[in-house]
């Protein structure tokens, strides 16, 4: 190869290096897949007003949740709702939410509930305090807390704490709006059936 084919290789090199964001960029949108992924989906997006649905609870699938739009009443602090439903095996309702505190945010009041709640912390220093005993949580720590337990956490570092929280207990367990008014209902097809014995119980008693 002389000089003169040289440099018309190498200008044909830099045309097509130019051309490849482009190209990168159609095939992440527009791909149907590769021999080791042949079918590619997308992540399913979490509510768009942060407020949990109303109605029955859809059963929950397997798949790729993002976070949806930001909520939260409390200043310097945020939360992000990833899901909330229900899982088939064994009957459980699951809710999943990220939590953003900043420096001097309070924390949200001493609280405990019928499900249980493990925090896993992204960034930050936190403190979860259950039954009166704090324990300081940094980045990469999980924190448990069971169902009935006093509880809160607080941002205790100079910079903001984040951290997703999973709920997850029985049908109901989970606080949800309008479960108490009977406005939420666990699918037909995934409550326990009733049998005759347990209405005459709940009559004598």
């Amino acid at each position: 190869m002389d000089r003169r084919e040289f440099a018309g290789f190498l200008s044909a090199v830099v045309a097509a290096s130019a051309l490849l964001p482009e190209s990168g960029a159609a095939q992440q949108v527009g791909a149907t897949g590769t021999m080791e992924h042949p079918v590619m989906g997308l992540a399913t997006p979490g509510p768009e007003s942060g407020r949990k649905p109303k109605g029955e609870l859809e059963e929950l699938v397997s798949g790729v949740y993002s976070p949806g739009a930001g909520y939260g009443s409390a200043a310097k602090r945020t939360s992000h709702r990833y899901m909330v439903g229900m899982l088939k095996a064994g009957n459980i309702q699951m809710e999943i939410h990220e939590t953003i505190q900043e420096v001097g945010a309070v924390h949200e009041p001493t609280d405990k509930h019928l499900h249980n709640e493990i925090w896993l912390v992204k960034e930050g220093v936190c403190e979860l305090t259950t039954n009166g005993v704090t324990r300081r949580m940094v980045a990469g720590d999980v924190g448990l807390c069971c169902a009935g337990d006093l509880h809160y956490v607080r941002n205790a570092g100079d910079t903001q704490c984040t951290y997703f929280v999973v709920d997850g207990g029985a049908a109901g367990a989970v606080p949800v709006a309008g479960w108490a008014r009977g406005k939420y209902r666990t699918p037909a097809a995934m409550r326990p059936r009733a049998h005759w014995w347990s209405r005459v119980v709940r009559r004598v008693w």
